[in-house]
């Protein structure tokens, strides 16, 4: 472990973190030093009530902890969060899912955690040629603009490349055409769609990332590769209007028999989607108390608020 002074910013963000958190958040720092940057390059730890976020990879500590904290602050100021609750049956499979969903996930979030660090100043040229060379890293290039097995997360990166750079994309463009030309160009497209609504509520973030789960699998699905399926295989945390929790669950929400198996007791998993929007928002295992038709009729049949607090599902006040 180094010691690393971090900035004053980094320091302020870490106090508005400790403010919120049920617990105290740390710091820490590793040795490594890959002279790029990527997001994989902290990791948290909770112990005894405490959170430790170690920074593994201190190429550019103040760019890589400011990034995780800000994250964090999202989570506490009711921003939904990403949960894996069903299994395909396949731990390679599930760990794909995981991690392409994820990525996804955090494309939407770093429109926020981006504009954030730029706003304190922690991004600079020096980041930015990092994070390109991070990217290089991560992912070897196409090959003349085939689609292949990497296809999906080229796409999924060069959207976050879209979001990390902004305003300051040109600077990269050349670089990012000429190693990902496929997948640049159709994520500018998938981009140009996605970035019609800004975000500034946890209802505004949710509607984007569900949006691009379905705008990702849609072109997935048009170059002939395995879609993610993340409306059903991720459990997205919900963001409801006083109203919305007074109504029946049966309401707001269809529940169905999935193929998949819910992680908690190995059965079969039932979903909870949003009828709106298609989101898996809820799972349940199989009922082992009671037969099927009487536990679900008991279930549709309670108020929003009630079930969710049963369920102990985090969910947002809007």
């Amino acid at each position: 472990m180094s010691e690393v002074t971090v900035s004053d910013t980094v320091k302020s963000l870490l106090e508005e973190v400790n403010a919120s958190f049920p617990g105290e958040v740390r710091l820490s720092f590793g040795d490594e030093k890959a002279g790029y940057v990527r997001h994989d390059q902290s990791q948290q730890y909770h112990e005894d009530g405490k959170l430790l976020i170690k920074v593994n990879d201190i190429t550019a500590p103040d760019y890589t902890a400011s990034h995780e904290l800000i994250h964090m602050l999202m989570i506490l100021k009711g921003f939904p969060q990403l949960y894996f609750q069903l299994s395909t049956g396949e731990e390679d499979t599930d760990n794909q899912l995981m991690f392409l969903i994820t990525e996804l996930y955090d494309v939407i979030a770093h429109e926020v955690v981006v504009a954030e660090q730029r706003r304190h100043y922690l991004i600079d040229d020096e980041i930015e040629e990092e994070f390109f060379k991070g990217i290089l890293d991560a992912v070897e290039p196409e090959k003349d603009g085939a689609v292949d097995g990497f296809s999906a997360i080229r796409l999924i990166m060069m959207m976050d490349a879209i979001t990390f750079y902004g305003e300051y994309l040109g600077r990269f463009e050349d670089r990012l055409i000429k190693n990902y030309p496929t997948a640049y160009q159709t994520a500018q497209t998938i981009m140009k769609k996605l970035n019609q609504r800004t975000i500034t509520t946890p209802f505004d973030f949710r509607r984007k990332v569900i949006k691009a789960f379905t705008l990702v699998d849609e072109q997935l699905k048009e170059w002939g590769l395995p879609e993610l399926h993340a409306l059903e295989f991720a459990t997205l945390g919900s963001v409801f209007s006083e109203r919305q929790l007074r109504l029946s669950v049966k309401q707001l929400f269809q529940i169905f028999h999935s193929d998949l198996r819910e992680k908690a007791q190995d059965t079969r998993g039932f979903v909870g989607l949003g009828i709106s929007d298609q989101q898996n928002a809820f799972v349940v295992p199989t009922p082992s108390d009671k037969p099927s038709d009487e536990y679900f009729r008991e279930l549709y049949a309670k108020n929003v608020k009630e079930f969710f607090e049963e369920m102990q599902m985090p969910y947002t006040i809007r």
